[in-house]
């Protein structure tokens, strides 16, 4: 089965099910300090998991795009990705466990034709906090599905963070491999580690695309389905080598024979290079900070896998390229990618020019080290692995023809620490549960509203937020505008949001189609595709948005608004920090 069609096939099964479908979110959150990148497809619905009124109604069915990164040292095997689309059903206080698993189950059995005997399931085993989820068990007894297994809190149990909405989850299996997950929140966790019946009843569902292809494909190899051939086939002309069930290579390095593992290399180039498309896509360029250093990252060890592979000629746009041709699974889908493609193939090939002469530099420095120490220690091979993105491989050739050996136990130490912190920014898990609402951060957030359209009122209507970061101390806006703010504008600026502060203004949330909220002029974010009907907030008749995220009622209640830094964000945005007080 093709991508477009088991997408197709979902869409419309649940929308006969009365749902409603709603577009991928931006992969770059919305207001989210916790996390780099949309990781699930319940980012973007926080909100509404939380409580609040989706105007689609209680029933929505989407295609979310992904991005994980703890785990990209993983990639280069048959099944692990960076960028995925996540397919998700959604009840908001709805339907239970009934519905969802019996949908979950005919869609399975009677669109996709499985075999119900190559099915499995796992139910939650139950502890002091919750019973065992007979409920569920019985509920695939009932559907004549035999292989039920029950396993404990760490395996069938979903929960977002520290306090928030959590509860059991049951899992389906086709032929041992994982395919589908619905999870119950049908509890409540707060900050003493008690839980207790939670208000609303949710339903969040997950499928992956990519590993479903295969599997309907029958393929072990997820990377052999048609979302990845025409990328696969691109990257084999280059290095003309075939991906193939045997397509180990092998290289001579000073007289010696080096073997190379050509798939899991083309694998990583795919990977990435199509993460990095759908990452510049949303607006994130390179940098060494946040989501532009991971963006960075992944383009720099498509490089390193490219030359190992003996692609010496610049590639990455290429085979972005091959992405954007791919008209049945991405651009045709995602708008933004042909909106943006002259950037993201302008941007690619930035970064692999300078990587390029990065390299180089990485080549002296390690000279340089051995020079001066006549070594170079596990530590210091780790920051050269960061910095310059050598691959370890290279750093132990070049030690070697010194007569030199790597450290592996400290390198690697050095690594895990790296990961460690990798994961803390990037595995999408929020502090304080299933998203932040507090009474700071919704102040925060009602400000930044103020704060976008005083810019535009200074600066011109070309200022489009372009990302924002909220926590308790402050608030982060990036924002579209090609120069520095004089000292004046900065003020001018501070000085109508404290005025309209002032005034007391009222905030006003109305339900909406989008045409008759974009002919009252409301500021729409980041250029996203949205659903037919809208949430929209007014403030007084000052700002008009389209919003999901939690508000004041009244302007009166932020207090004092003061900018206190502004910078750079990357070419042609500016980033503003600022603190109510």
């Amino acid at each position: 089965m093709r991508a477009s069609e088991l997408k197709e096939k979902y869409i419309k099964f649940f929308e006969s099910k009365n749902h409603k479908e709603i577009p991928s979110a931006s992969l770059i959150p919305e207001n989210d300090p916790t996390t780099l990148f949309i990781s699930a497809g319940m980012h973007p619905l926080v909100p509404y998991l939380m409580g609040q009124f989706h105007p689609l109604g209680k029933r929505l069915v989407d295609i979310q795009k992904c991005v994980r990164t703890g785990d990209i040292d993983e990639v280069g095997d048959q099944t692990h990705h960076t960028f995925f689309e996540m397919l998700g059903n959604w009840s908001l206080g709805d339907y239970q466990k009934k519905e969802a698993i019996e949908w979950s189950f005919d869609f399975l059995t009677k669109e996709l034709k499985l075999d119900i005997n190559r099915l499995s399931v796992t139910c939650f085993i139950g502890d002091e906090n919750s019973p065992k989820d007979e409920v569920s068990a019985d509920i695939w007894k009932s559907l004549g599905v035999k292989n039920i297994k029950f396993l404990p809190k760490k395996d069938n149990w979903w929960e977002a963070g520290n306090v928030g909405p959590c509860g059991p989850d049951t899992e389906m299996f086709v032929d041992g491999v994982e395919i589908w997950n619905d999870v119950f929140m049908q509890y409540k966790k707060d900050s003493n580690g008690s839980y207790s019946k939670s208000s609303q009843f949710n339903v969040d569902t997950g499928m992956g695309v990519e590993r479903t292809v295969a599997l309907l494909s029958g393929f072990s190899d997820n990377y052999q389905s048609d979302i990845w051939q025409p990328i696969i086939k691109k990257i084999g002309e280059l290095c003309k080598m075939e991906y193939g069930p045997e397509s180990d290579d092998f290289y001579i390095q000073d007289g010696k024979q080096c073997w190379v593992d050509v798939r899991k290399s083309i694998r990583i180039i795919a990977d990435h290079i199509r993460s990095a498309v759908f990452i510049i896509a949303d607006g994130v360029e390179t940098s060494n900070k946040e989501a532009g250093y991971v963006l960075r990252r992944l383009i720099r060890r498509s490089i390193r896998q490219g030359k190992i592979i003996g692609i010496e000629q610049n590639f990455c746009s290429i085979i972005a390229q091959a992405v954007l041709d791919n008209q049945q699974n991405y651009a045709g889908i995602y708008p933004e990618l042909n909106q943006n493609k002259d950037k993201i193939l302008l941007i690619l090939d930035a970064e692999e020019n300078k990587f390029r002469k990065t390299l180089n530099n990485g080549l002296k420095e390690i000279q340089k080290l051995i020079e001066k120490n006549k070594t170079v220690t596990g530590k210091e091979a780790f920051t050269l692995y960061e910095s310059f993105g050598f691959p370890v491989e290279m750093i132990e050739e070049e030690l070697q023809k010194n007569n030199l050996n790597l450290n592996k136990e400290e390198f690697n130490k050095a690594k895990e620490e790296h990961q460690k912190l990798s994961q803390t920014l990037s595995a999408g898990k929020f502090k304080s549960g299933l998203g932040d609402d507090s009474e700071i951060i919704t102040k925060y957030h009602t400000a930044t509203h103020l704060l976008h359209t005083a810019l535009r009122q200074i600066l011109g209507d070309h200022v489009q937020q372009s990302g924002s970061n909220i926590t308790a101390e402050r608030l982060r806006f990036d924002f579209s505008h090609s120069e520095k703010l004089t000292e004046d504008q900065i003020k001018e600026v501070g000085k109508i949001v404290n005025e309209k502060i002032k005034a007391s203004l009222p905030v006003i949330m109305e339900t909406m189609p989008f045409v008759e909220a974009q002919k009252q002029n409301a500021i729409a974010f980041f250029g996203n595709k949205y659903p037919e009907i809208v949430t929209v907030f007014t403030i007084g008749d000052f700002s008009k948005e389209v919003c999901t995220g939690p508000h004041v009622d009244n302007t009166s209640k932020l207090g004092s608004f003061e900018i206190f830094k502004e910078e750079s964000a990357g070419s042609g945005k500016r980033r503003i920090y600022a603190i109510l007080k």
